[in-house]
């Protein structure tokens, strides 16, 4: 038992979050955890238009230098990652897993879903 114990915890610790795909509502309640970076994957033309999570960074995903960008970030940290819909998080998801980014997720609805629910949402000014 105490093998089956500590073989969860170990791949728990690989994963870092326990899930990955999170809806807004699991999205949401990940904000406040501490040393976690959340991440816009967004055009700057839709940010202008829809908004943002509040203190997001903006990484366009569409953009040719976003994997540099990305690839550069701290891998100590963790991150929640958001788009439109889940695409493109998704992606930028898979790539840093495959990149040794441990403790990374995305919403899988994407900010769609967060304005659905009518959470907070920041207007560049």
């Amino acid at each position: 038992m105490k093998k089956i114990i500590l073989f969860f915890l170990l791949c728990v610790s690989q994963v870092g979050f326990t899930q990955t795909n999170l809806t807004a509502e699991q999205f949401k309640q990940q904000l406040s955890t501490k040393n976690t970076v959340v991440i816009d994957l967004r055009t700057p033309e839709e940010i202008t238009k829809k908004g943002k999570i509040k203190n997001a960074f903006e990484i366009n995903w569409f953009d040719k230098n976003a994997e540099a960008i990305v690839s550069k970030l701290d891998k100590s940290k963790s991150y929640l990652l958001y788009c439109a819909g889940g695409g493109r998080s998704g992606e930028a998801l898979e790539f840093m897993q495959k990149n040794n980014f441990k403790n990374v997720a995305h919403m899988q609805n994407g900010f769609s879903e967060w304005l659905q629910k009518g959470y907070e949402v920041e207007h560049k000014k």
